[in-house]
């Protein structure tokens, strides 16, 4: 069992996969998204397993992949936005350098559109996008090593901001 090297959380539009794979890239470490092992697990997009099966059970399949990949993935490691909502996941993250990514309204709005297939922001996405952050923001400071904010940052700026946080060295420079 390996450790994640870097787990990267915050809400839709915070950068967790661009930046997560300019640190991979940087550091010579894979990859690695919950997100996408969820949809691979279940053969379709996040968005059909919340209609097609609801949201109870993308939270299980969301547990499940977040508990994997904790312990055995020695990369960097970025998270769904709503992974912290589990106690369990928490727990899971809690001996890991965990960073959140903590993005703006305005900045998220022009990362994602807050109208791409998101299924939880798909009734008045600006609204439930505060509802969600105002939720889970004690949850992401809960789990989180070190918060990085992502405001007028480039991907590559936020990725040194979470090395200089988490006092690694990119090898590259």
């Amino acid at each position: 069992m390996t450790a994640p090297a870097i787990v990267l959380v915050g809400p839709p539009g915070s950068g967790k996969s661009t930046v997560g794979r300019v640190l991979a890239e940087r550091l010579g470490l894979p990859f690695r998204d919950t997100d996408a092992d969820i949809e691979r697990t279940a053969g379709k997009p996040i968005p059909e397993i919340f209609i097609d099966e609801g949201e109870p059970h993308f939270r299980q399949l969301e547990r499940d992949a977040v508990r994997a990949a904790a312990a055995d993935h020695p990369g960097v490691l970025a998270l769904g936005g709503g992974a912290v909502l589990a106690e369990e996941s928490r727990a899971v993250l809690a001996p890991l350098p965990v960073v959140f990514l903590e993005v703006a309204l305005a900045d998220a709005v022009k990362r994602v559109g807050l109208d791409a297939p998101r299924p939880l922001l798909a009734v008045n996405p600006r609204a439930r996008w505060r509802e969600l952050m105002e939720a889970r923001r004690p949850l992401y400071l809960e789990v989180a090593t070190a918060v990085v904010d992502t405001q007028d940052r480039t991907p590559e700026q936020v990725a040194d901001a979470v090395l200089e946080a988490l006092e690694l060295k990119d090898p590259h420079v």
